[in-house]
């Protein structure tokens, strides 16, 4: 589960994160801010997170200005040390409000509600209106130089982390860094599309040329544009490779 946090006080986001890490270990922060001009800019460039951990008083205004500006298409649970502001909140899209100082089990609580929440809407959403709620990357925004551009999905032919770096290398075999580590955009793009063959590389189907047996199991996959080493799949994810190239991608 991604979580962007908004929240002002750097003590209180040090204690929501220690507090995370502990009642749900698998969760990132994927992103933190302390208002709502840093919220913003965040949510302009990056997919939206599956929870905002919204502090209702931020550095230069309120949480309910951000929700107005941001419209985030997201769950939100409020945080606040004045409990006047709960009844105002629940009438957001919040599903709970957190006094602070916050407490591991409200916390677990919350998380807990939210999770039972998305349980239910599963199970009555028909499969061809869950399959369209998820909101795959388009487009990146790319630096190079002083230059800013777009790069659309599309035109990537795979990405790879390099020197603890992460690049997009496209068709025409130019590599652009990107602001996201493999892990991260494993949910950003479609996996009809995408895949993760090992730690270095997740590539675009087309952008496969050629493949061969390398063990009993794994596979050597040889890319367009050409990389110096073809890369290998490795063994944990090799029976899931050769589903998704038979088109059963989960």
């Amino acid at each position: 589960m991604n979580i962007f946090v908004a929240e002002d006080e750097m003590p209180a986001f040090k204690r929501l994160s220690k507090l995370l890490a502990e009642v749900a270990p698998t969760a990132v922060i994927a992103g933190h801010a302390d208002s709502i001009a840093q919220a913003k800019e965040w949510f302009e460039t990056h997919p939206r997170p599956d929870l905002l951990l919204l502090d209702i008083h931020l550095a230069d205004g309120s949480g309910f200005d951000l929700l107005r500006e941001i419209k985030p298409d997201c769950p939100v649970i409020f945080i606040t040390a004045y409990n006047e502001y709960a009844f105002d909140a629940f009438k957001t899209v919040s599903i709970d409000c957190l006094l602070k100082p916050l407490k591991k089990e409200e916390l677990a609580a919350a998380l807990g509600k939210l999770k039972q929440f998305q349980s239910i809407l599963t199970r009555t959403l028909p499969q061809e209106t869950q399959t369209l709620a998820q909101d795959y990357k388009k487009r990146f925004l790319v630096r190079f130089g002083e230059h800013i551009k777009t790069l659309s999905v599309t035109d990537i032919a795979y990405f790879y982390s390099e020197n603890k770096a992460t690049f997009a290398r496209t068709y025409e075999a130019r590599n652009y860094p990107i602001d996201h580590n493999l892990d991260a955009l494993e949910r950003m793009l479609d996996p009809q599309d995408f895949f993760r063959i090992n730690r270095q590389y997740l590539i675009n189907m087309n952008a496969i040329e050629e493949m061969r047996s390398y063990t009993k199991a794994r596979v050597i996959v040889k890319l367009k544009p050409a990389v110096k080493e073809p890369p290998v799949v490795s063994s944990e994810r090799a029976a899931d490779f050769k589903d998704w190239l038979a088109g059963e991608y989960k």
